[in-house]
């Protein structure tokens, strides 16, 4: 076992500390790297959360600077993965003070202990900082122009990293395509908790987005944290799928009743939260700085991209479709191996 991880190990400032790991990229980050790297991982949560994690998981909010201080002296960490932020969309708009207090202060508290010591700090933020009014393929050097208190406050968060950390990297990443841990967080999750109580859900045909498997994203942060890369890097998936077709390849692929799946317009959603349209992000720079594109596309296979409004409703009679097959196929990626 040891053999087995000391490559990885070698080329990753260890200690290792990884915040948010109740959320999709967080938690998912959290397994791969203690996998690889077990007893050398660390994780933090907000200190109210009720979820039991194990004995390298620490109760700590971002926004808690002497906690934090007190952890980062005691585990000397040399490395940060900064997966933390308020990303429910309704709850952020409704309480701007908290998303702030948890997007952009935790951040600056954050900042104020990699700063001093030097750490290398990889930084998610999101597609969501862009409006989508206009038809995509953003690039890092597009002015931002969020339309979500979410979106506004991780673009302040981005500000602050770059302006009190300029050797650290951000990573704009889109949709992680992922379990969660209370089995209601992410777009898988979500959509399948709908369906499995053959609930209706309605998903927008007008929201573009570049999802990606989390096991893509992982091994992506570990590259990222293992050089020296700077600034900000878009790190969506090479495939743009509308909300609505997400949906509808969750649906096929689980089996689930297809008259629960609605499709409607941004243009007509309730006004709280607003909805973004085509934030599709060009990739284009991480894969220059590569050398070739690091997430492959999700979901992997061709035959699984609905081609019409209806597609989901088709059954093939020789396809397998279950719930399991949404871990074979959309939750993992069939052309990667486990770890």
């Amino acid at each position: 076992m040891i053999d087995a991880v000391r490559p990885f190990c070698d080329a990753l400032p260890l200690p290792l500390l990884i915040t948010g790991v109740p959320g999709v990229p967080g938690y998912n980050a959290l397994a791969y790297f203690r996998s690889k790297c077990p007893g050398r991982v660390f994780g933090i949560h907000q200190e109210d959360s009720s979820y039991q994690f194990g004995a390298e998981v620490l109760a700590c909010s971002a926004e808690n600077r002497d906690r934090l201080a007190r952890l980062f002296d005691r585990y000397k960490f040399a490395a940060v993965l900064n997966c933390a932020g308020n990303c429910a969309l309704k709850p952020c708009e409704l309480n701007p003070q908290l998303a702030r207090r948890i997007n952009v202060e935790g951040v600056r508290h954050l900042l104020s202990q990699t700063v001093p010591r030097g750490l290398r700090l990889v930084h998610l933020s999101v597609d969501l900082v862009f409006s989508g009014e206009r038809p995509g393929g953003y690039t890092e050097v597009d002015p931002r122009d969020p339309v979500t208190v979410y979106g506004k406050t991780m673009a302040e968060a981005e500000d602050l990293v770059l302006a009190e950390d300029p050797s650290a990297c951000i990573l704009r990443i889109s949709l992680p395509m992922g379990l969660s841990l209370n089995g209601h967080a992410g777009a898988i999750d979500w959509i399948t908790s709908r369906f499995k109580k053959s609930r209706p859900a309605t998903l927008y045909f007008d929201e573009i987005r570049t999802p990606s498997y989390t096991d893509c994203l992982n091994r992506l942060y570990e590259t990222m944290l293992s050089n020296r890369l700077s600034g900000v890097f878009h790190a969506g998936g090479p495939r743009r799928l509308s909300l609505y077709e997400i949906a509808q390849i969750i649906n096929r692929v689980g089996g689930y009743d297809p008259d629960c799946l609605m499709r409607m317009s941004r243009r007509k959603a309730p006004p709280v939260p607003p909805r973004a349209g085509d934030v599709t992000m060009d990739c284009g720079k991480l894969v220059r700085a590569l050398g070739d594109h690091p997430l492959h596309p999700w979901p992997w296979d061709d035959a699984l991209v609905p081609t019409h409004v209806d597609w989901h409703r088709e059954r093939p009679p020789d396809e397998p479709r279950s719930p399991a097959m949404l871990t074979q196929l959309l939750v993992s990626n069939p052309a990667r191996p486990a770890h």
